[in-house]
């Protein structure tokens, strides 16, 4: 008798956990993460992607002053519209400090990303 009960209190445990669950992936299909933060290795700046459709944006942040401004670094998608999907991109740090490897986890395709603070210097090139 005993085991029976220790089983179905488990069971009830299992089965709420389980619901939990459920509810926690259905909260993330309707609130897709399309955007991503990614650091850079200046204290003030951040990339923002578009991890469906490849676009970057140069986030920089000022506590002093207001010296605060959000820019592209490419204002055309490296996809077309049918073919975006959540995550499908990524940022890589490297070793310099203004450039990231922006990666289609999808097709294998790299291109340069290139972020400053002067907008001469700023784009993203294809890596071929």
């Amino acid at each position: 008798m005993h085991v029976l009960v220790l089983t179905a209190v488990c069971s009830i445990g299992q089965t709420e956990a389980s619901q939990e669950i459920e509810r926690s992936n259905s909260k993330n299909d309707l609130y897709p993460a399309i955007y991503q933060l990614f650091p850079t290795q200046n204290a003030w700046t951040f990339l923002k992607l578009n991890t469906r459709n490849s676009t970057v944006r140069q986030v920089h942040f000022d506590v002093e002053g207001d010296n605060r401004y959000e820019t592209f670094l490419n204002l055309i998608p490296l996809v077309d519209e049918e073919k975006e999907i959540n995550n499908r991109f990524t940022l890589y740090p490297t070793q310099n400090l203004w450039t990231f490897i922006l990666f289609d986890q999808i097709d294998g395709k790299s291109w340069q990303v290139q972020w400053n603070q002067k907008p001469e210097n700023r784009g993203i090139w294809p890596i071929e």
